[in-house]
């Protein structure tokens, strides 16, 4: 792969012009170009001289993701993005309305490698990481298309953002630049399946973004039948971490906990999961789960999450249930893409 620009800090910009004899001011510019017009090609930078946009072109092409499909909920206006990456591949991408504002959930990999039982993003297989310009470009485009400002970004779409940690790492930076979009770290989430080492050296950096855990298991032979990276990291060396990232930090972790009906939703689960939260600075983000036609898993009935509430309720537990959003446009990260792939494998028979 070229260059990707994109992905240059504006450090890396300078020189990498300075080294082909471009002037220096000209970085400033295609920078800002980039990271505050949201420019998707050359030809919209119309401060820049032609020669010097067609050198550009050549030497740092635009790996931007491009609409490949649009869906739009009739019932709260979420919407829902399946992007085509330059190389055919594809992610996606969820923008929701809030009162505060607008959200958007990026993906971090095509497909994922994590192989948690109940997940749209796994089923569709793992192909590669994406690179800091890639996940940039998700935003850029769905805020040009939706033509509002998106204030804050949840790293919860496919793949495990700890898992292309290097470049999660510079999309951070860059999304949080004064110079480009500059949102705030504090309205960032990053949300990670619980790759231990990763979350530690993510406390090292003591960043003010949240960070989301997605557990789904109090238990080690519940969570490690639904989600493979327990058998590695298991739930004890997973809540130690959190406790400590909680205590140095001073941020309040999320809990995610998908409701699956019959697996994970017992009053006994509930009591478990408050007794391993007992006393850390954190939330429990319930999830009533968007069926998808290849999983077994239901979600469960509105009654057994309102019990499972009032049980970590009691004791002490902050916890809510998550406004179900997008329910009749696939909203679940993975479900476009598998309906694409299958789509694709039936015009090749």
């Amino acid at each position: 792969m070229s260059r990707d620009i994109l992905s240059m800090t504006l450090e890396e910009m300078t020189q990498a012009f300075a080294d082909l004899g471009i002037q220096k001011f000209r970085a400033g510019q295609i920078y800002e170009w980039l990271h505050r017009h949201l420019a998707c090609d050359y030809s919209e930078m119309t401060n820049i001289p032609k020669s010097l946009r067609d050198e550009l072109s050549e030497k740092f092409p635009l790996y931007n993701c491009e609409i490949e499909r649009k869906q739009v909920s009739k019932l709260d206006s979420t919407v829902k993005y399946l992007f085509r990456l330059h190389d055919g591949d594809f992610v996606e991408s969820v923008v929701m309305k809030y009162k505060y504002g607008y959200t958007i959930c990026v993906s971090s990999q095509v497909g994922c490698k994590m192989g948690c039982a109940f997940c749209a993003s796994t089923l569709g297989g793992f192909k590669r990481s994406l690179y800091a310009g890639e996940i940039l470009s998700q935003l850029y485009r769905a805020q040009k298309d939706i033509g509002e400002r998106i204030s804050h970004i949840v790293l919860m779409g496919m793949g495990e953002p700890l898992d292309n940690y290097d470049n999660v790492m510079r999309f951070l930076a860059l999304v949080t630049d004064e110079k480009g979009l500059n949102i705030s770290m504090r309205n960032i989430s990053l949300s990670t399946c619980g790759i231990v080492p990763k979350i530690e050296e993510l406390l090292k950096r003591k960043m003010q973004l949240t960070l989301s855990i997605s557990l789904h298991a109090p238990s080690n032979e519940l969570r490690s039948r639904i989600m493979p990276i327990n058998k590695k990291y298991d739930v004890d060396k997973l809540l130690a971490a959190c406790r400590k990232y909680a205590a140095e930090t001073s941020r309040r972790i999320s809990f995610e906990y998908a409701m699956l009906s019959g697996i994970n939703d017992s009053d006994e689960c509930a009591r478990l999961l408050a007794s391993k939260l007992k006393g850390m600075l954190c939330h429990v983000n319930l999830i009533p789960v968007n069926e998808v036609a290849e999983s077994p898993f239901k979600p469960s009935s509105p009654e057994r999450v309102e019990r499972f509430v009032s049980i970590l309720s009691s004791n002490g537990i902050n916890a809510t249930v998550r406004r179900k959003l997008g329910s009749d446009i696939d909203a679940s990260c993975g479900q476009l893409r598998l309906k694409e792939n299958k789509n694709r494998e039936k015009g090749d028979e």
